[in-house]
């Protein structure tokens, strides 16, 4: 079996450790940068290649679409899906995932509780979006396809001056959020494989007042997970569509709020903390994946190709 890994480096830990584990299990691995992959439409079938030529075999692809590539990289895995290649996340949980509100408004509408969520287009009324969800501690996350974007954690009336300051004049769309620590709640991270719970870690922001990005720095925390935690966690990934994912959840008073889901999510944290083989399971599933699917893949690749042939006839 042939396993792609859709991702701008073998050298990304999460990117490395999933070739290793398709290795160990016998799989032949590659990792295929999305930026030169190049997609075909038209009168022919779609057509999707590498570096000007076919695409190699994939019996399965596992993407790994950073925010930086977000648009071209949806596409790659949207063409791959097209002509029929078992995808292991695919382009409609990817996009819903990074939409924030988005997926906060399907979480919602499941019945999944979230935190007290405001988003607005105009940064400048920053602290009356903080009063409406209760005041400090908040996270303000920016919405914005760059990677340079992130999730700030306001503690403070004095780190919102800073982050109102920060991000003043970007002109992008920005989400604040209730955000619970210490005695009030706990900032919990669950990574969910195939409809099921691989690792679940308690996790500490970085020491200060204003942090520019939650998730440089962090500490992570192993932790056994409740069964409502669990559940909850479990569920966000079947609305989402995602059989890959990290479901972040806030810890109030004993009820889980889930306040966002990533679709790319690192593996190391899961790894070092909780000392599990998340690669071996997330290449386990998608072997599961790709035997299930493999049976329409092929009659879809030859309806294809048969297309393709009477036009070309």
């Amino acid at each position: 079996m042939n396993l792609t890994v859709l991702s701008r480096s073998s050298e990304i830990y999460t990117t490395r450790r999933l070739v290793e584990a398709a290795e160990a299990r016998g799989l032949v691995a590659r990792v295929v940068d999305p930026l030169e992959v190049e997609m075909g439409l038209g009168d022919d079938a779609p057509a999707v290649y590498w570096r000007r030529r076919r695409f190699p075999r994939a019996d399965v692809v596992v993407p790994r679409i950073g925010l930086s590539i977000h648009q071209y990289g949806l596409a790659v895995v949207n063409q791959l899906e097209l002509i029929g290649v078992p995808v292991l996340n695919g382009a409609y949980g990817i996009a819903a995932s990074r939409n924030k509100m988005r997926s906060l408004q399907m979480l919602s509408a499941a019945g999944i509780r979230v935190p007290r969520t405001v988003m607005a287009s105009d940064p400048s009324g920053l602290k009356e979006m903080v009063r409406l969800v209760g005041g400090v501690p908040v996270l303000v996350k920016l919405l914005s396809t760059s990677e340079k974007s992130g999730v700030m954690i306001c503690e403070s009336l004095q780190s919102l001056e800073a982050a109102l300051e920060a991000i003043l004049g970007l002109g992008q769309n920005i989400v604040v959020q209730q955000y619970l620590k210490g005695a009030k709640g706990r900032d919990l991270r669950v990574l969910v494989v195939g409809g099921e719970v691989v690792a679940a870690m308690r996790r500490s922001a970085p020491l200060g007042r204003f942090s520019r990005n939650l998730r440089r720095g962090a500490r992570f925390e192993r932790i056994e997970l409740p069964p409502a935690y669990a559940r909850a966690a479990i569920e966000a990934a079947r609305v989402l569509q995602l059989e890959v994912c990290a479901v972040d959840m806030l810890d109030v008073k004993g009820v889980p709020r889930v306040f966002e889901v990533n679709s790319s999510p690192s593996i190391k944290e899961a790894e070092t903390a909780c000392g599990v083989d998340a690669a071996g399971r997330i290449v386990d599933r998608a072997i599961s994946l790709a035997e299930i699917r493999a049976p329409a893949a092929r009659r879809r690749a030859r309806n294809g190709a048969a297309a393709a042939g009477g036009r070309a006839s």
